[in-house]
């Protein structure tokens, strides 16, 4: 390879590192975007909540001290967390849930999207620091899969099904309120 074609490879690779690092600089605001999107996309894909389920709510606790860490790059990777486990969850057996299928899949490509670029930007700042905060690693999981044993106990039921739809909202306002902090 000639000289001329190692630099042709310099420069493209430098100009990627360069927009990647601006898409990074942008994500809070892109963040705020696909949250207030997600929120919306939520409200459309249901009609008001159902009285029959008030009966059947669930206290989840949101572990909410996993989003107050000190440094941006851990709310980031408990975000990034966050967004993985609602995707999964909205991710299956939905067939009793009654939602419009438009605005269900919107939501999950909005979430897919933003767990993409969360995932590019936080891993490389975030592998010399690895997440020591496993325990709040823990507590999203212990949070997401009482949520996922309820959708089972209740064999995916509209209720249920409903009664996540309200949890996932009031979980994305609480990123939502946190990411406005940073």
């Amino acid at each position: 390879m000639n000289a001329f074609g190692l630099i042709q490879i310099a420069l493209m690779l430098s100009s990627t590192t360069i927009i990647s690092s601006l898409q990074c600089n942008y994500l809070p605001l892109q963040r705020r975007k696909v949250i207030e999107n997600s929120l919306r996309l939520l409200d459309k894909m249901g009609k008001k909540f159902p009285q029959q389920c008030l009966r059947e709510k669930m206290p989840f606790r949101f572990p909410t001290q996993v989003l107050q860490p000190r440094q941006k790059e851990t709310v980031g990777v408990a975000i990034e967390e966050i967004f993985r486990h609602i995707f999964y969850i909205f991710s299956k057996n939905l067939t009793l849930a009654a939602w419009d299928g438009t605005a269900l899949d919107q939501f999950q490509n909005g979430l897919y999207l933003q767990i993409e670029q969360l995932e590019a930007c936080v891993v490389k700042k975030h592998t010399q620091h690895h997440w020591s905060k496993e325990v709040s690693r823990l507590k999203l999981k212990k949070y997401f899969q009482k949520i996922d044993c309820f959708l089972k106990d209740k064999q995916h039921d509209l209720c249920s099904w409903e009664i996540s739809r309200a949890e996932m909202r009031r979980c994305l306002q609480l990123i939502d309120k946190m990411t406005r902090k940073l």
